[in-house]
């Protein structure tokens, strides 16, 4: 017989709101709580109070939602880090006294940089970590979703950018859909960053056959995560995506080049052996120059520039004269034509040679 702790332990989880960074969670798993944070690391469940809301006045919930907070909202959240040069820079730590709610999808830490322009962040109060039967804390890599190894039967197009903002997300929803018109199945992959459902819906909505993101392979945020585990989660979603039965993966690479994680994966063997190319988004043209450069020096060709300096028509011819590449708006990547014509720029030698003959398969909403 459960204890009147126990009851009310699983009246606060029923009735609080959790995030979509813990929509892959079984909820009938956890059955208590651990009153002691101090030990949480990336990815353990939180049942916290919103204390003062701030920067993010909305949890993304795990039904695909915005919610409005209140204050003395509970709410189960994922302990995490997160890097956003235009919003916080935040490490996975928490305390008792409070913690900082770090993203909208729903990553607690605590804050130890913000722009200057965001307001202070949204204060939790951690009530304690969600564990199981067993009393073993509940993390989000105990969900990942089981995948294969990938096989390289895809054909990989990699977005990268100079920074956060810079029309990386736009890029890839709008080839996608451009692909997917031409006929090819299509993955939309988000293989770095914190988790929030604003690219997955985008992706959806451009009608990628099938899309994913490192929140399906365990990991609330990628920030500060080893180089091992950003791999095998990639390894993870091409897997998933190459048995959806997918021609084509655009995989977006968060925030911009220089940034830690995502230039440790520009650098990596797995990157090298199965991206045939990427698309560099620059908010301008000097942005696109340097981007071509540091890819240049990282060993990538660059198919082709985008992002926001496409809202300029004279930053755009700036930017094409000055490194001699093509220049795609997001309407033209919504082209079939432009689409199909990025995707054959890329090397046969990066994926198999029956996958690079094959023709594309028309699909009924094509």
């Amino acid at each position: 017989m459960k204890s009147e702790h126990a009851f009310m332990i699983q009246h606060a989880l029923q009735s609080a709101k959790w995030a979509f960074s813990t929509r892959r969670v079984r909820r009938e798993d956890a059955e208590g709580v651990r009153s002691d944070v101090s030990a949480a690391v990336s990815g353990d469940l939180v049942l916290g109070r919103i204390v003062q809301v701030g920067a993010h006045p909305r949890l993304q919930l795990a039904e695909g939602r915005h919610s409005d907070l209140y204050e003395d909202d509970l709410v189960v959240v994922a302990c995490g880090a997160r890097y956003a040069s235009d919003q916080f820079e935040g490490i996975a730590q928490l305390s008792n006294d409070g913690a900082d709610l770090l993203a909208g999808g729903g990553c607690l830490g605590t804050v130890r940089e913000r722009h200057a322009r965001m307001k202070a962040p949204t204060r939790v109060q951690p009530l304690g970590l969600l564990c199981d039967a067993t009393g073993s804390v509940l993390n989000l890599c105990n969900y990942a979703e089981p995948a294969p190894r990938y096989r390289g039967g895809m054909r990989v197009i990699g977005v990268v950018g100079a920074s956060m903002n810079s029309g990386k997300t736009s890029a890839v929803s709008s080839l996608v859909h451009g692909l997917e018109r031409a006929g090819y199945r299509t993955a939309a992959i988000k293989a770095t960053g914190t988790g929030a459902f604003g690219d997955w819906w985008a992706y959806h909505d451009a009608g990628a056959s099938f899309v994913t993101d490192f929140t399906d392979a365990g990991m609330v945020s990628t920030y500060r995560q080893p180089l091992a585990r950003l791999r095998e989660g990639l390894d993870r979603m091409l897997g998933r995506a190459e048995a959806a039965g997918c021609d084509v993966a655009v995989v977006e690479l968060a925030d911009g080049v220089l940034q830690e994680e995502a230039r440790a994966l520009l650098l990596d063997s797995f990157v090298r052996q199965h991206f045939g190319g990427f698309l560099f988004a620059a908010p301008d043209a000097l942005a696109a120059v340097g981007g071509q450069a540091s890819m240049a020096a990282l060993g990538h060709a660059v198919l082709g520039l985008t992002g926001l300096l496409t809202a300029s028509p004279l930053s755009a011819q700036e930017a094409g004269r000055a490194t001699t590449l093509p220049v795609y708006s997001r309407e033209a990547l919504r082209d079939a034509s432009t689409a199909a014509s990025v995707l054959s720029q890329l090397p046969e030698s990066v994926f198999h040679a029956h996958t690079a003959s094959a023709p594309a398969r028309q699909h009924e909403h094509a």
